[in-house]
């Protein structure tokens, strides 16, 4: 389940901040990339910042939660 609010969140960021940077200031971008470099780290490294908040949060963390599909 924790794997889905990931998805969505960072898919939501990702879409607000391209629209920020169309319409209000292009150095929106700039968080575009944040969140892009997160994804690409996290599929090396195998730790999310996201999930780390959602489990502060009080979502459950999933077993083998790297490996989940």
């Amino acid at each position: 389940m924790i794997n889905r609010y990931i998805r969505a969140i960072a898919g939501t960021f990702v879409i607000i901040s391209v629209l920020l940077g169309m319409y209000v200031n292009q150095n929106w971008l700039w968080f575009t990339i944040f969140v892009g470099a997160n994804l690409l780290q996290s599929a090396f490294t195998k730790w999310c910042l996201m999930e780390t908040f959602l489990v502060k949060l009080g979502v459950k963390r999933e077993e083998n939660n790297c490996e989940a599909s």
